[in-house]
């Protein structure tokens, strides 16, 4: 029997491809962190009977038409929006993501990102390594509290919740927003209160984004959103970067109707407007939420081992198009 043969399109940690050797499978394997050309792509895929790929993939119709052996799609990622899911399934073809696992590590990013915008860390650090520091003065580089301030989370999912969870250690009120309220004993728990999106942005001192990039939540914080937003209020996105109207944010900034923004994301990765950069109350990170090497790892091992199940006839954890599945 032809062993199943799996693209592996970009460099991954080694516990995937441990993964697929186990598993039996043939492994065609870009070791390089730069995505194939896109004839390459197609040619490469052609042969493939599944798919390991990362957010940085486009896979298109005209991709997944082209491969006429692909049964499995294997994200390296929680977000799916690279891949063209409503053409996979008509093929029959099982889409997988790599949800919870980075859960944890993304929520620690989110306070991280929290903190550093409102006390102005990467403006001191920029500050004190340029030599401008000279003495202590009452009112240097003064920022906003974190202890006791209300934070607004935009959606309640599992990493909306568990930076609901990080922010009972600093007393934090918790509004959020979701489509659906939580249940009554998660919001006990967190001591969290379900508020009307548009409620939350006028009060809360900062606004955190948790919700994934669909039609409906694409630009989502728009020029109207940031109006309701204080004054004093601050924007933390690190879920996915259109979710902002990030022209709309620049200008909001400049004309101080908000007071900062902490990013993870950003509408056209890896660019990022050098208007946004240029804003001292901006803290900009490269996409690294899950950025921790055992997370990290673990999520090239899941995408793998769910890519090999379904190759191999057997359920895979984490389908994003269930109606694929027997």
């Amino acid at each position: 029997m032809t062993p199943p043969r799996v693209l592996v399109s970009r460099h991954v940690y080694p516990a995937a491809i441990g993964v697929l050797q186990d598993a039996g499978c043939a492994i065609d394997y870009h070791d390089s962190r730069d995505g194939l050309e896109p004839e390459k792509f197609a040619s490469r895929l052609r042969l493939a009977d599944g798919l390991v790929c990362q957010l940085t993939d486009p896979i298109t119709a005209d991709l997944i038409a082209g491969a006429p052996k692909l049964r499995a799609i294997s994200q390296i990622a929680v977000g799916y929006d690279n891949v063209d899911v409503a053409a996979a399934t008509r093929r029959g073809i099982v889409v997988t993501n790599t949800p919870g696992v980075l859960t944890d590590a993304t929520a620690d990013l989110t306070l991280a990102l929290l903190l550093a915008t409102a006390r102005r860390l990467p403006e001191a650090e920029r500050f004190l390594r340029s030599g401008k520091w000279s003495r202590w003065e009452v009112d240097l580089l003064c920022g906003g509290d974190v202890h006791g301030a209300t934070l607004g989370i935009v959606g309640f999912g599992r990493i909306g919740r568990a930076v609901a969870q990080r922010a009972r250690g600093f007393d934090m009120r918790v509004l959020y927003a979701s489509r659906t309220p939580a249940p009554a004993a998660v919001e006990a728990e967190l001591q969290a209160r379900h508020v009307p999106l548009d409620a939350l942005l006028q009060r809360s001192d900062f606004v955190s984004l948790h919700v994934p990039l669909l039609p409906e939540t694409r630009h989502l914080i728009s020029v109207a959103a940031l109006g309701r937003m204080q004054p004093h209020a601050i924007l933390i996105n690190t879920s996915r970067g259109p979710v902002v109207d990030e022209r709309a944010l620049i200008a909001a900034l400049e004309e101080g109707l908000i007071a900062g923004a902490g990013l993870d994301v950003f509408e056209d990765e890896p660019h990022v407007p050098d208007e946004l950069l240029a804003l001292p109350s901006v803290v900009a990170l490269p996409h690294i939420g899950s950025a921790s090497t055992r997370v990290r790892s673990r999520m090239c091992a899941i995408a793998a081992r769910d890519c090999a199940a379904i190759l191999t006839g057997n359920r895979p954890e984490h389908p994003v198009n269930r109606e694929t599945l027997p």
